[in-house]
């Protein structure tokens, strides 16, 4: 019987940062969440406990701290190239590497007068900006996304005309509540693009389809959304989506001896449907 080492990697997650910077008078913070695996000749470590070739998860971590002191970070991509850059320049048995990110989103405050408050940030929500970078010295996929994006539409959205069977109960329903979290995730075609900009026109295009969208079904709602994303943006190569459908039930004000014509609900977090899909602009 021979045994052999299959694919492999290695590497640190959960790398906490938080830098803070100043200019002309004002405060920036970007906070940061990092992941690094490596892939490469690492199989002596395996089998014969030879550490020589593997770089400690501690001075990956260090690595981060580092580069970010000596380098801005206008973008939690352009951090992970430039990860990723050091780790294949340095580590001639690194094969490949993968860099990810995800950012904490933090809002300026906005003062009384209007102006934006030089140094006081908040977020109220738990949307995360994503990145990751993958690669090797001869090529590199830079992908960006974005988790924790609520959004409701209290009208314009039915489903009706669905499969049944002797289990089937749920009634159809021409106007009801349409409830998700977005979690969307897409890949460059290549990686010298104004990041933030793109990712702050994504984002902006996600909730105006969402918003304008008159569906038939949270499946239609995620094609319209991830096809205007393709159509908009031809340096995205494809985009994969994923929605949980978040239901809010009518009430049955009936044994209180009252109606409800649609303005009551119960909202429901578990259990929820999911709708998965990826497009591709080939």
């Amino acid at each position: 019987m021979a045994i052999r080492l299959g694919e492999n990697n290695y590497g640190k997650q959960r790398i906490r940062l938080l830098k803070r910077s100043k200019r002309d008078g004002q405060y920036d913070i970007k906070e940061l969440t990092l992941g690094i695996r490596l892939e490469g000749d690492f199989e002596t470590a395996h089998t014969q406990g030879d550490n020589s070739k593997i770089l400690p998860t501690d001075t990956m971590k260090n690595t981060v701290y580092a580069l970010a002191r000596r380098h801005s970070i206008e973008s939690p991509e352009q951090f992970c190239l430039l990860l990723l850059e050091h780790f294949l320049s340095r580590n001639p048995q690194v094969s490949r590497a993968q860099i990810d990110a995800s950012e904490t989103l933090w809002t300026r405050l906005s003062a009384a007068s209007g102006q934006f408050h030089p140094h006081t940030f908040t977020h109220s929500s738990e949307e995360k900006r994503t990145a990751s970078v993958r690669g090797s010295r001869q090529e590199k996929t830079v992908s960006a996304g974005i988790e924790g994006l609520v959004v409701l539409n209290a009208t314009n959205s039915a489903f009706e005309h669905f499969l049944r069977d002797e289990y089937t109960t749920l009634k159809e329903d021409r106007n009801r509540i349409l409830a998700t979290v977005i979690r969307a995730g897409w890949t460059y075609r290549n990686a010298s693009l104004r990041f933030d900009e793109t990712w702050n026109g994504v984002r902006q295009a996600l909730l105006e389809t969402f918003a304008a969208h008159d569906s038939e079904s949270l499946q239609q709602t995620l094609y319209a959304m991830a096809e205007a994303i393709l159509k908009r943006f031809q340096d995205i190569r494809e985009i994969s989506m994923s929605l949980p459908n978040k239901h809010y039930n009518l009430v049955d004000l009936a044994p209180l001896g009252l109606d409800n014509p649609g303005e009551i609900f119960l909202p429901t977090d578990e259990p929820h449907g999911l709708i998965e899909a990826t497009l591709r602009n080939d």
